[in-house]
C-alpha cells in the first residue's frame, strides 16, 4: 500500500507501509495522523529519523499505546535483568571508572540538548488572503484553513521552526511544506506554485517559504494546517484575531 494511492488526507491506515523514494518519516506520520515521535519509537528509529526506500514501517494509532507500553516494559525488565546478572558492573559502581562513565554521560546529555523551544511564542497568519474555508470536525471535513488569493502570492512561515518536508509526494496536498516548531507542533502549507525552502532549513516567523498556487487542487489557494502531536487542530484557536 502506498501513500500515492490515498487521495484523502490522513487516510493512511494500514498496519505497515513500505517507504517510497523521497519520503520522510515526518511525511508518513503526517499522512497517517500519527505523532512522528511515536512512529519513530515504534520502529526503533533514532534522530535524525532517517529512513530508506523499501524499508517497512509499522504504523499504529497514537491512541493505541498497548504495544508501545509493552515494548517499554520489556526494555525496562531486560535492563534490570542485565544489571542484576552483571556482577562486574555492580562491583565497580563506586570505582573511579564508574564515576568517570557517569560524568561522560552527563556531558553527552548536555551536548544533545533539544534545539527547539518548549512553546511556540507566537503564531502568524500564513497568508494575507481571506479565509475561504474553515476548519471542520466532521470526518471528511477540512482539517485546516483554506486561504484564497492570486497565483504567486507569498506564503509565510506561521512561526519559527525547521523544514522537515518540502516536496510534492503526498497526494492531495500538491507542493507541500511542513515546518516543525517544537516537539509538539507542526504546520503545513499546501498547493503551492513553488517552494522557496528545502528540508533541514531553519525558518523565521514571517519568512516567505513558498508562493500560492493550485498544485494538487482545482483552484488557487493555500491549505494551512496546524497539528499537535500528529492530530489536526483548529488553527483559529492559535492565530491572533484579524
Amino acid at each position: 500500500m502506498s501513500i500515492y494511492d490515498n487521495s484523502a488526507k490522513g487516510s493512511l491506515k494500514s498496519s505497515q507501509y513500505v517507504v517510497q523514494p523521497g519520503e520522510t518519516l515526518y511525511a508518513i506520520a503526517w499522512q497517517a495522523g500519527i505523532d512522528f515521535r511515536h512512529l519513530a519509537r515504534l520502529n526503533n528509529i533514532n534522530e535524525p529519523f532517517q529512513i530508506f526506500p523499501g524499508q517497512v514501517i509499522s504504523l499504529q494509532s497514537s491512541k493505541d499505546k498497548g504495544s508501545d507500553n509493552g515494548t517499554k516494559k520489556q526494555v525496562v525488565t531486560s535492563g534490570i535483568g542485565n544489571a542484576i546478572n552483571n556482577k562486574k558492573t555492580i562491583a565497580n559502581e563506586n570505582s573511579g571508572e564508574y564515576r568517570k562513565t557517569q560524568q561522560d554521560r552527563k556531558v553527552l546529555i548536555t551536548k544533545e540538548k533539544d534545539p527547539f523551544p518548549t512553546k511556540v511564542r507566537q503564531w502568524r497568519y500564513p497568508s494575507k488572503g481571506n479565509i475561504i474555508e474553515k476548519y471542520s470536525t466532521k470526518e471528511n471535513g477540512n482539517k485546516g484553513l483554506d486561504f484564497g488569493g492570486k497565483m504567486g502570492d507569498p506564503i509565510i512561515a506561521a512561526a519559527d521552526g525547521k523544514v522537515v518536508y518540502s516536496g510534492g509526494a503526498l497526494r492531495g496536498y500538491g507542493n507541500l511544506v511542513i515546518v516543525k516548531h517544537n516537539n509538539d507542533y507542526l504546520s503545513a502549507y499546501a498547493h503551492n506554485r513553488s517552494i522557496n525552502v528545502k528540508e533541514q532549513d531553519w525558518v523565521k516567523a514571517g519568512q516567505v517559504i513558498a508562493e500560492m498556487g493550485d498544485s494538487g487542487t482545482d483552484s488557487v489557494k493555500l491549505h494551512f494546517e496546524i497539528r499537535h502531536r500528529g492530530r489536526s487542530v483548529n488553527p483559529l484557536k492559535y492565530l491572533p484575531r484579524r
